[in-house]
């Protein structure tokens, strides 16, 4: 055993030596089993650091050191990738449907706003083929000449002819006005020559005139098809199922049509004329005819027409009144709902007339033609006019048309 006798007066200079000491006997592998004896006349708290370190190294010393390095495999690459957003994707564009075929009517979507009627004519005097419940959609494939029935399909019908039926527009709610063809008529005049559109409710009669029967009625906006006319123009002769061989007639006045190419048909129904011919000269004085008698009265009248808030609230109506021969007067009666109506007075002819507006009855005002007057109405009463040809000693012809609407 080596024993190091280290005396020194400099602590730093004894504290040098004694770590080269250490570290030459550590190195050379002579360290083990060494004893080193420190006598250093220095302080106790140092001397104790160093006996610390001493024994430190002696412990270092009896051990053999060796370093193993041990390669490791080498690492895995970390490679970073960065996370792009998804690219959006391109919403497909919509294929456009192919356009309809030539001739193929796109139907127009429409709802009942009640209980309808479908019918196979557009006329309420047409035949039900069946009942569509309120609020029930339906496809609108067409319209009458005045726009007032919709013809849908309704396949559910068994006697529709081809699956159709014919509804009032009136009571089917549409999004905006349906682009649909008109059906019937003269193609897409209103005034057609076989069509015409009743103005308000009528009798049908078997003849032409007042004095034949009543086998009927149209209401307001029916479409009617135009067979022929009387030879004053006067009356329509119209096809009308319930009448004798499928014939009736309607005052031309409550029709709105273009009658002057129709045929002039006889009581009888035999077609003893036919329209004016085109370039027929018109004579510079025509010959003044009476007026055909109609037989109405004060208690009679001619028509009896009540206007109301949610249906009717206009009406016209036109005739002819001639003296001293042929028919002299005319009474039209009519209710009003408002306290506002209005009246207007229209004429040709000679002129030599007297009208009058009645109210239960009593004279109200006078009327002059082609003047309009509006007056204060009772909602309670009973309107007539009262329309009279004036003899003058020679023959008076007259034609008018009267025109009342109530203002709300």
């Amino acid at each position: 055993m080596a024993v190091l006798f280290l005396t020194a007066t400099n602590a730093k200079r004894a504290k040098l030596i004694f770590f080269l000491g250490v570290l030459r006997a550590a190195s050379t592998g002579s360290a083990q089993g060494l004893a080193v004896e420190f006598l250093l006349h220095y302080n106790s708290c140092a001397m104790k650091k160093i006996v610390s370190i001493v024994w430190l190294a002696i412990a270092c010393a009896g051990c053999s050191f060796s370093v193993d390095v041990i390669e490791a495999d080498a690492p895995t690459e970390f490679v970073v990738t960065s996370t792009l957003p998804p690219s959006p994707t391109s919403k497909p564009s919509e294929t456009p449907l192919p356009p309809p075929p030539t001739g193929t009517v796109v139907p127009a979507a429409g709802t009942t706003s009640t209980q309808v009627n479908v019918r196979v004519e557009p006329s309420t005097s047409s035949e039900v083929v069946g009942i569509i419940p309120e609020n029930t959609n339906v496809e609108i494939i067409g319209k009458d000449p005045g726009g007032n029935w919709w013809l849908i399909k309704y396949p559910q019908g068994g006697q529709a002819p081809e699956g159709e039926g014919w509804v009032t527009a009136e009571f089917v709610v549409t999004a905006g006005e349906p682009a649909v063809p008109v059906v019937g008529g003269a193609g897409v005049n209103p005034n057609g020559d076989n069509m015409a559109i009743i103005q308000q409710q009528l009798n049908v009669r078997s003849g032409p005139g007042t004095s034949f029967n009543a086998i009927g009625a149209l209401n307001a906006q029916d479409v009617v098809t135009l067979t022929g006319k009387d030879a004053g123009g006067v009356w329509l002769q119209i096809a009308f199922a319930a009448g004798p061989d499928g014939k009736g007639w309607v005052n031309a006045a409550f029709a709105q049509a273009d009658v002057s190419s129709l045929p002039i048909v006889s009581d009888a129904g035999q077609v003893i004329g036919t329209g004016a011919p085109e370039n027929t000269a018109v004579p510079a004085e025509p010959t003044v005819a009476p007026a055909a008698l109609d037989n109405d009265s004060a208690v009679a009248p001619a028509v009896n027409i009540t206007l109301t808030a949610g249906g009717m609230r206009s009406f016209q109506y036109s005739s002819d009144v001639s003296s001293p021969t042929g028919d002299a007067e005319d009474w039209i009666q009519f209710k009003t709902f408002s306290v506002n109506t209005k009246l207007e007075l229209e004429c040709a002819g000679s002129y030599s007339y007297i009208a009058e507006l009645l109210l239960n009855y009593s004279v109200a005002d006078t009327l002059v033609c082609g003047k309009i007057i509006l007056f204060l109405s009772d909602p309670n009463g009973v309107y007539a006019v009262h329309f009279v040809s004036s003899p003058t000693g020679g023959m008076e012809y007259t034609k008018y048309i009267l025109r009342v609407e109530a203002i709300p």
